[in-house]
């Protein structure tokens, strides 16, 4: 499988990210990044320092002075983009995180121009480095940076107006990198805060940091249920949130419908497979939604051509233009969740108050790189006659593979950019209109599968 993805580069340490492939990556990366200055952060899996030096290399031999931040968030890598070190502004960051994947994995998040580098950029440089020479070592160039303090005291002072508000707060750092900054920022607040597996430690002892997996939320739960009244929990290197109250697990969609109550008419950047309920309601309130690819850097690129005041992907990427720089980030995408508390809005009231539908969760179809987008393609040719026992088509949506528009609902039916699946979702008025729809396109794919 190639480490060449469309968000990002990711692979098993030392069997596909190794000095060889990592050198070489740093190496062709510096002949994209026309300033001087690389600032380079990483998580906390333990080979991630080792995959930090093969990277110095690289970008070294490239011509690239690099600004070591050491263990941080994600989004603190992004964050010093917008900053000054020691008179210099960096041209470009890479965070090197394995994210939500298993220990054994590890990969690199690149930011140049403040822009992402995604999609066709890292398949160009894939072929790249697979055509170079091993570039040789030359003296190392390193300066440490705490962008870490910076970042916390942003958020800090930016945030002054909750400073000891009574809310009872618990969370869970799953052992990710969040755990870094959680603890400044809640104690710097006065919060009334308890957490859970705060420290950073990249083998994942307690569960796997992934929270849009109900099981990985079972401790925090629990905690919840005895000493909490809000429960945020992080993924591996801190860009993904889950919000939990006593009666409900708030996906992103419906994090941005709540985020959005306190904009004057935004506009909100959604993905393919968020619920109609949140692209439906922004519209009632004046609010400008528009429905767009899923996948962060997508998303990036898409706000900052919209103009757009938030984004958001239902498995819990928020992304704030609105008084922020437009990236996603779960620390404050949890400060301005509790803003909204501490603003007195009852998360639960206004979470009953939306129309009642059955959604399922993604669903994954197992195929093979190859044939995903085929069967994708097939399934756009099959629905221009449909079977006559499929639900009627009120409107078809292919901005990222298709989202069928049904009179009580919708089925959507994409590929998957990083793994070889057919990723499902399903949402309807009714459980049994939902698992209609759930069914005709299900059928649709074994056929379209079938005639490959």
């Amino acid at each position: 499988m190639s480490i060449y993805r469309e968000y990002d580069i990711r692979g098993i340490f030392e069997k596909e990210l190794n000095e060889q492939s990592v050198v070489r990556i740093g190496y062709a990366l510096a002949s994209k990044i026309e300033g001087k200055f690389v600032a380079v952060g990483y998580d906390a899996r333990s080979h991630s320092p080792i995959l930090f030096e093969y990277l110095v290399h690289g970008l070294n031999a490239g011509g690239k002075k690099v600004l070591d931040m050491g263990l941080v968030p994600t989004p603190v890598n992004y964050f010093c983009n917008y900053n000054e070190f020691n008179g210099v502004i960096p041209s470009a960051s890479i965070m090197i995180t394995g994210s939500h994947n298993p220990s054994e994995y590890n990969g690199f998040k690149i930011t140049i121009n403040k822009a992402p580098f995604f999609g066709e950029q890292i398949y160009a440089l894939g072929r790249e480095c697979e055509a170079m020479d091993f570039p040789a070592k030359v003296a190392r160039e390193v300066t440490k940076i705490d962008a870490l303090t910076r970042y916390v005291d942003f958020l800090v002072s930016e945030f002054q107006h909750l400073k000891a508000m009574p809310t009872r707060i618990v969370y869970d750092c799953g052992n990710g990198v969040a755990g870094v900054v959680t603890e400044r920022i809640f104690g710097a607040l006065k919060l009334n805060a308890k957490g859970l597996y705060i420290d950073p430690d990249g083998t994942f002892p307690n569960h796997h940091p992934d929270p849009s997996d109900e099981h990985n939320l079972e401790d925090i739960k629990k905690l919840l249920a005895t000493d909490g009244d809000i429960a945020f929990a992080y993924d591996g290197d801190a860009d993904r949130i889950a919000v939990l109250t006593h009666k409900n697990n708030i996906k992103g969609d419906m994090m941005a419908l709540l985020y959005a109550m306190k904009m004057d008419k935004p506009t909100v950047v959604g993905e393919v497979k968020c619920s109609q309920v949140m692209y439906d309601e922004l519209e009632k309130r004046g609010a400008k939604a528009i429905m767009y690819k899923t996948g962060h850097s997508n998303l990036k690129v898409k706000m900052q051509e919209t103009n757009a005041d938030l984004a958001c992907e239902v498995s819990g990427h928020v992304f704030f233009k609105n008084r922020y720089f437009g990236y996603d980030d779960a620390i404050y995408a949890t400060l301005r969740m509790l803003e909204l508390v501490h603003d007195g809005i009852d998360l639960d009231a206004e979470l009953a108050k939306l129309p009642q539908v059955f959604s399922t969760e993604e669903i994954k179809v197992h195929t093979t790189e190859s044939e995903k987008f085929k069967i994708i393609d097939k399934v756009k040719e099959l629905l221009k006659t449909p079977p006559a026992s499929f639900p009627t088509i009120k409107n078809i949506i292919a901005v990222d593979g298709v989202r069928i528009n049904f009179d009580h609902g919708w089925g959507l039916v994409r590929a998957s950019n990083t793994t070889p699946v057919l990723v499902t979702r399903f949402e309807a008025t009714s459980q049994e209109e939902a698992k209609l729809y759930e069914k005709a396109i299900n059928d649709l794919i074994l056929q379209a599968k079938e005639s490959l």
